[in-house]
This record gives structure tokens, C-alpha cells and sequence, in this order.
């Protein structure tokens, strides 16, 4: 897939007839929302544990009527946040955020992280939805989401897709799409229309990259806490640090098989997808969707751990593309080598290589050192080729010539 800027661009609403054949859309049903019981991770579910989530969960509720009610005095009310999706021949994935804010915000601004995790929800907005112009019909059968009951207010079949209580639209729009880049339209009350990319992966697609983000790409320091909430909440964006090499490896890897998508998986939360999305691009990356999650604690998860996102996301990855093989790209910064040797095994065949970054010592938790732990996580035995390094040209000078040779590039 040719590498291009992932944007956001505001256009005003348009005039004149529209097309007479909507998109029918459905609330997600997929393994995002309902994964594998293989890929539950065992939870303590004592009294403990269970009256943390409650007092968590009324907090939330609190802060967002309180702020929600303040904002609303302040005159702001709700836009959109589009996030890239994603398509396969059958359909598309939609994901966005109606959120509040004053009458001159833009969507898809760069902000530093601590604005994006304080934004203020906007539940129930109706959000009008366009595919290349074609508008989208949704419908909602059951409940809305896992944690919304069914409102038989809202009419079964509407021009509108409606928000749920954190502000999310999650949909898959049953429409075949031509492969490449394609427009999504977003539009809701009071604005004008917000557009994001959706990315469609070719059928014949033979490979494809599932990379992480933190100290993968850009350098988070994820190991070290206090460090990692720095460089997610306070520092500014455009001072982020890539990983030395990584860039031009990922550019070597869309030279090889343009027909490659990127998926970029982070368990940082929606809330920052701007920041990352902006550094992707301006550090030259393969533009491709972001897989991030959401810190909501009131959805099935509660707060899902960063292995059972990466699963999730993967295990969805492998039914959407049963066909292709997948390069999986991480760091021992986390347990990235864990998880991936994790869905090697429940998927054999279907990874090609396995790239595990090394982080350096400064970029390891120095609280680990200091009581005698691992920081980083060594890499299980595995029947997938696994390659590693401290940047992306030690890992290019091994994986780059095994890659051409099990897929015939010359």
C-alpha cells in the first residue's frame, strides 16, 4: 500500500441530490467486542476487585455528567473525531468519538496527550455517516453496545448512527470497496463535515504488518511508568522521538510488497490517536489504521491488559484476512515477545516473522534493575523465525534477506 498522510480535513456540508442506495451498517459483532474465551486472561473477580470497579465506574459517571453539565454552560457542544478505519472486501470498519467542545474547535487537532484524556464525552449524538459520498443507513438490533441497554426510542432503521454513552461509533458497513484509500465522512449538528481515511486491503494481499507503536516506532519508555506518563500526557507531540532505524525499515518492507497494509496497534487509548497519527506521518512511516483501545472503564474489560488488546486485535486481523500471512513487529519493552509467540501458536502458518526490538537500558525501568528483575522480556521458543536488534537497521540486515527469499523477491 503507497505510503500518504493520514489527515483529517474539514469541509463544509454539501448541497444537491444524494445518492438513493444507502450502506446498510450493523454495531460491531466481531472479536473486538466479543473475543475467544482462549484469549481471556484469568481475572480476580473478589469483593475487592468488584467494589474498585464500582466505585471506578460511578466516578466516571459522576465526572461526566458534571463535566459534561459545565462545558454545556460554557456554550460547547458536540463534534465529531474521526479515527482511519479499515476495509476487506465484504465490509468496512468505521470507528469514531462525538465529543464536547467550544464553537471553533477542529477535529484531529494536535494536542498534547493530557487535552485528549480529558476530553468530555458526548453520549447519544446522532452522527450522519457518508462512504465516497454514499450515505450510510444504520440499523441497531439488540443492544447498542455491551454496557448500553436497548432504547426502543430509537427507530430501527435511521439515516443516523447514534453514540453511545462514552461518545463511541463502532460499525461495519456491509459494502464491498475497491482497494486503496477511500473518504469517510462524519457530520453532526451545529458542524461541518469531518473526513478520515479508510484504508481497503487488496484481496490479493499476501502479506501484511502488524507493528506496535510504543518504543517499537516512537520511543514512549512504556517499561518506566513515571517516564511513559510523561511522554503520553505532557510532552509535546511534535517533540516525540522515533526509534533510530525503524522508519527506513518499515520503508524497505512497503518497498517489497506494496500491496502490504500497516496496521498500527498501541495500547495507548483513543484519546491521543491524533498524536500518534500525526507522528506516523510526518516521520515517513506507511500510512495504515490505528488499533487503539479505550480506558472507558465501564466496557466488558473493564481496563483490558496490553496482551489481551494485542490478542483481541490480532485474533479479528487473522478472520478479516484468513488468506494472508502477517509480519508481526514489537519490542521486549513490554510482553510483545509473549504475545506474539501467543498467537503463533494459535495461528500456525499464518506468521511469516516475528521483528523483536531491544530496548536500551536507559529505556528499560530502572525500579526493575534496582530490585534485581528482567527488565525486558526474552523471547519464547517459537517455530517462527525470530529476528532482533537495538534499531531498525539490525534488524533490516537479517530479516530483509529472509524475507526475499521465502517470498521469492529478488
Amino acid at each position: 500500500m503507497a505510503r500518504r498522510r493520514m489527515n483529517q480535513r474539514e469541509a463544509p456540508p454539501r448541497a444537491g441530490d444524494m445518492p438513493t442506495v444507502p450502506i446498510q451498517v450493523h454495531r460491531a459483532s466481531t472479536s473486538f467486542d466479543s473475543p475467544s474465551t482462549e484469549i481471556r486472561q484469568p481475572r480476580v473477580s473478589g469483593p475487592w476487585v468488584q467494589g474498585t470497579r464500582r466505585a471506578i465506574t460511578q466516578g466516571f459517571g459522576a465526572w461526566t455528567r458534571f463535566s459534561t453539565k459545565l462545558v454545556r454552560k460554557w456554550g460547547w457542544y458536540p463534534k465529531v473525531e474521526p479515527y482511519a478505519g479499515y476495509g476487506t472486501d465484504d465490509y468496512a470498519r468505521l470507528v469514531c468519538r462525538t465529543v464536547m467542545a467550544p464553537g471553533g474547535s477542529r477535529s484531529g487537532e494536535l494536542m498534547r496527550g493530557i487535552r485528549g484524556m480529558l476530553a468530555v464525552p458526548a453520549a447519544g449524538v446522532r452522527v450522519k455517516i457518508e462512504i465516497d459520498g454514499v450515505p450510510v443507513n444504520q440499523v441497531q438490533i439488540g443492544v447498542s453496545e455491551v454496557y448500553d441497554p436497548y432504547d426502543s426510542s430509537r427507530k430501527t432503521s435511521s439515516q443516523y448512527a447514534m453514540s453511545d454513552s462514552a461518545g463511541y461509533l463502532d460499525l461495519v458497513a456491509e459494502r464491498g470497496n475497491t482497494p486503496g484509500i477511500h473518504l469517510v465522512s462524519y457530520q453532526v449538528a451545529r458542524r461541518r463535515r469531518v473526513t478520515s481515511e479508510l484504508f481497503v486491503v487488496p484481496a490479493g494481499a499476501k502479506v501484511g504488518i502488524i507493528t506496535d507503536v510504543d518504543d517499537t516506532i516512537m520511543v514512549t519508555q512504556a517499561p518506566s511508568p513515571v517516564k511513559a506518563a510523561y511522554n503520553l500526557l505532557l510532552l509535546n507531540p511534535k517533540k516525540r522521538s522515533t526509534v533510530p532505524g525503524m522508519s527506513a525499515l518499515f520503508t524497505r518492507l512497503a518497498d517489497m510488497m506494496p500491496d502490504a497494509p500497516f496496521f498500527y496497534l498501541s495500547t495507548s487509548p483513543w484519546n491521543v490517536e491524533s498524536s500518534i497519527r500525526n507522528f506516523i506521518a510526518e516521520q515517513g512511516y506507511p500510512a495504515g489504521p490505528l488499533l487503539l483501545r479505550d480506558l472507558d472503564p465501564r466496557p466488558k474489560t473493564f481496563i483490558p491488559s496490553g496482551v489481551e488488546h494485542k490478542l483481541e486485535f490480532a485474533e479479528q486481523l487473522m478472520e478479516d484476512f484468513p488468506d494472508m500471512k502477517f509480519i508481526l513487529i514489537g519490542d521486549d519493552g513490554q510482553k510483545d515477545p509473549v504475545t506474539y509467540a501467543t498467537i503463533a501458536r494459535r495461528h500456525p502458518g499464518r506468521v511469516l516473522a516475528i521483528a523483536i526490538r531491544e530496548l536500551s537500558p536507559h529505556e528499560s525501568s530502572a525500579l526493575a534493575e534496582v530490585a534485581g528483575l528482567t527488565a525486558t522480556q526474552p523471547m519464547p521458543v517459537t517455530d517462527v523465525p525470530v529476528f532482533t536488534g537495538t534499531t531498525g537497521a539490525n534488524i533490516m540486515k537479517t530479516m530483509l534477506p529472509y524475507l526475499r527469499n521465502e517470498l521469492g523477491i529478488k
